[in-house]
C-alpha cells in the first residue's frame, strides 16, 4: 500500500479492543469465517483451496514470509470493524488526529520571503476536517500523492499559516521526501 495509507490503517488498529489472531491457523480461520468459505480464502491469498484446508486444520502451522504478510494484512484490514468505524468517526468529527513526520517542507511564497525546502520533524494535531478528508481519500482508494497532498494542505493550515493568523500570502506547501511518518488518534 501507500506510505501514508499504511499510517492512518495503524493509527486506527491502536484503537483495537482486542488483539488480532497471531497464530496463522487462527488467522485462517477467522478469514475463512468473515469471507464464508476457504475458496474465496485461497482466491484472495493467492493459493489453493487445499493449502488453507490445512491451515484451518493445523497441519501447516508456519507459513512462508510472503504469505504470512498478506495473511496478517488482511485479518488487520477486517479486524473489529466497528472499533475501526467509530475510531474514524471521532477523528473526523469531534478529536482530529496528530501527525509525527520527519519530512522535507518547503513552501511557494511572494518574492522575498525564505522559502527555502529543508528537513524538519513536526508533531501536529491536525482539525478533524484534515482526518476527514484522509480517511475519505483512503476508502475511495486515493493514491499515496493525493493522501500527501491532503497532509500538506493540513501542514499549511495548521504549522505555517497557524490557522489563518499569518503568512497568509502562502500559495502552495511541498512535502517531500518523508523520512518518518506516524498517525495517532
Amino acid at each position: 500500500m501507500s506510505l501514508i495509507g499504511d499510517g492512518l490503517n495503524k493509527a486506527v488498529q491502536k484503537a483495537f479492543t482486542r488483539p488480532a489472531p497471531k497464530s496463522a491457523g487462527a488467522q485462517m480461520r477467522y478469514l475463512v469465517k468473515q469471507l464464508g468459505g476457504t475458496r474465496a480464502v485461497a482466491q484472495m491469498l493467492r493459493v489453493s483451496q487445499r493449502t488453507v484446508e490445512r491451515y484451518v486444520k493445523n497441519q501447516i502451522k508456519k507459513p512462508r514470509p510472503d504469505l504470512a504478510g498478506r495473511i496478517d494484512r488482511e485479518v488487520k484490514a477486517r479486524w473489529q470493524p466497528q472499533i475501526r468505524a467509530k475510531a474514524k468517526q471521532k477523528a473526523a468529527s469531534t478529536d482530529g488526529i496528530i501527525i509525527d513526520t520527519r519530512a522535507r517542507l518547503g513552501y511557494t511564497a511572494p518574492i522575498g520571503s525564505t522559502d527555502q525546502d529543508r528537513i524538519r520533524h513536526l508533531t501536529i494535531a491536525l482539525p478533524p476536517q484534515y482526518a476527514a478528508r484522509l480517511f475519505d481519500a483512503q476508502e475511495q482508494g486515493a493514491s499515496d500523492a493525493r493522501l500527501q497532498e491532503i497532509a500538506a494542505e493540513a501542514l499549511k493550515e495548521v504549522y505555517f499559516q497557524d490557522s489563518g493568523r499569518r503568512a497568509g500570502s502562502l500559495d502552495e506547501v511541498r512535502f517531500t521526501d518523508i523520512e518518518n511518518l506516524e498517525f495517532d488518534l
